[in-house]
């Protein structure tokens, strides 16, 4: 394995990051997963504005043009002969000291990693994901806003620990309100007869490169597409629901806190969905082999 890192590549063993690195010390840092299917780097754009954006919302400065930081990407994927894998690139505030006050840091450190990824297993997909709600809220988005990608994901993680010893897959968060916001790890759709629903980012959700591709596909499928601010009960009586992620792609969800959704097995509609997301990934993105 070939990792990149400040415009080097390094073995896996001698890849390094300083312990005074503030991405490190405080999760001072930004990063986009990104897939690669069929030998092409799926929505690689969006995650490049993405990136960038959430960077200059932080004041990070991202020490590589975007042209110089997507070739980057596309080299660590050719070292690694990936064709169907994952992409991990991180831009974090850099080595400083061990104060907070990012101006100590005067360089961001970039790292790009391409390797493999399985969230889920295959049964998962074929069954359905059983979800619990987590007792955990999801950050207030007047806080930590939603739209910058941090390394900070500990709000996340102590939503996922809340699922250890649990039969099911993922956990559905709240906002402090009791709105829906999004899973640990994914966002979360759900589906009324023809209607497609989805928090909207206004309650804190991350805008989800796969989540902006399922509104596509829905609206193409002639669905009609609603962000709105929801309850339980408006999942739980739903007929359809799926998670969407770049790791997790589109997953059917089958059960949320005990409670089937629909007939408790992938809708129509979801399944639909995930045909066309799979045909969509192997004939777009940006060609890594030419």
């Amino acid at each position: 394995m070939q990792i990149y890192i400040d415009g080097e590549y390094y073995s896996k063993e001698d890849a390094k990051v300083s312990v005074f690195d503030h991405g490190l010390l405080y999760g001072d840092g930004v990063f986009e997963g990104i897939r690669v299917y069929n030998g092409r780097v799926f929505e690689l754009d969006p995650h490049i504005d993405r990136l960038f954006a959430s960077a200059h919302a932080i004041c990070l400065e991202i020490p590589l043009s975007r042209e110089a930081l997507v070739e980057a990407t596309l080299e660590t994927v050719r070292r690694n002969d990936i064709h169907d894998g994952y992409i991990r690139l991180v831009v974090t505030r850099g080595v400083g000291d061990l104060g907070l006050n990012p101006s100590k840091c005067p360089k961001a450190t970039v790292f790009c990693i391409a390797s493999g990824i399985t969230l889920y297993p295959p049964e998962a997909y074929e069954k359905g994901l059983k979800v619990a709600t987590c007792a955990t809220r999801r950050n207030d988005p007047q806080a930590v806003n939603p739209a910058v990608k941090s390394l900070n994901y500990l709000n996340n993680i102590l939503g996922s620990l809340e699922l250890r010893g649990r039969d099911v897959n993922e956990g559905l968060m709240l906002t402090t309100a009791g709105y829906v916001c999004e899973c640990t790890a994914d966002n979360f759709f759900f589906v009324k007869g023809r209607k497609l629903m989805t928090p909207h980012l206004g309650v804190g959700p991350l805008a989800g490169v796969t989540r902006a591709v399922a509104i596509r596909i829905g609206r193409e499928m002639g669905l009609e597409v609603e962000e709105g601010f929801y309850t339980l009960y408006d999942v739980y009586t739903a007929d359809e629901a799926f998670v969407t992620g770049t790791g997790a792609e589109l997953a059917p969800v089958v059960e949320v806190d005990m409670r089937l959704i629909g007939a408790g097995v992938p809708g129509d509609v979801t399944r639909e969905l995930i045909k066309r997301f799979h045909d969509f990934t192997q004939t777009s993105g940006t060609p890594v082999y030419v």
